[in-house]
């Protein structure tokens, strides 16, 4: 199966790649010259990007592009509520792929908190956000073969208020069906303001839950909220 063959709205942009380094590469390129235009423009810019092992190739790709890092922003779709040592930590994984070579100098705002409850955590990284540069510049995001993207998980119980387009939460506690299930996520009335919005996937198998997701309900499968412009899809077989 190829991309092509999907019958995605008409306004969303396709790309297929020969393989995972070049989507990396291509991917990168792209989110770099968005960035270098908000900087030029605006005099700062914002990124968010996804965790998880599938990036890793692209925040390395993306940290030898030649830009004004200092005046970037970058912070996470979701984080797993672990301390930023954890090897699940997303924000580790910035810190260890995309905060080095050029992007050194990039200013990370993550999601983890301390706290008492993951309620209370969800509600500290939603107030930390009040000094992200919004909206969005540029937003990356992944899906899982269940349709989920950032940690808007079908079945989670705050689903519905995550992805209401006109909720004021910033981030909203979540569950995972898979360890760590404890997860912190922007919303989607967050998410969906990027001006620049890309969806990086892999594999037939993720083609198949594209096809499913034009066919379900957002309750269902989540990433159907963002499946329209401005909205750019970068896969490789």
């Amino acid at each position: 199966m190829a991309i092509s063959e999907l019958e995605l709205p008409s306004d969303v942009v396709a790309h297929s790649l020969a393989g995972p380094e070049q989507l990396a590469q291509a991917l990168a390129e792209r989110v770099a010259k968005a960035l270098d235009y908000a900087v030029n423009s605006h005099g700062s810019a914002s990124l968010v990007v996804s965790g998880g092992r599938s990036p890793t190739a692209f925040l390395e790709a993306l940290s030898t592009r030649e830009l004004d890092w200092a005046k970037v922003q970058v912070s996470l779709a979701d984080e797993r509520w672990v301390d930023v040592a954890d090897p699940d930590s997303n924000e580790g994984l910035l810190r260890r792929h995309l905060l080095q070579n050029e992007a050194a100098d990039a200013q990370l705002l993550g999601l983890y908190q301390p706290a008492d409850t993951l309620e209370q955590a969800a509600k500290l990284a939603s107030d930390r956000l009040e000094s992200f540069k919004q909206p969005i510049d540029v937003l990356v995001l992944g899906m899982g073969n269940d349709g989920h993207t950032a940690s808007l998980f079908p079945n989670s119980p705050l689903l519905a208020q995550g992805l209401d387009v006109d909720g004021t939460d910033h981030c909203l506690p979540m569950l995972a069906p898979t360890s760590p299930e404890q997860r912190i996520t922007m919303t989607y009335s967050l998410l969906a303001s990027a001006r620049v919005q890309c969806l990086a996937i892999q594999g037939s198998s993720k083609l198949e839950t594209l096809r499913q997701a034009m066919r379900l309900e957002t309750l269902q499968m989540p990433i159907r909220a963002f499946l329209h412009s401005p909205l750019e899809i970068y896969w490789c077989p």
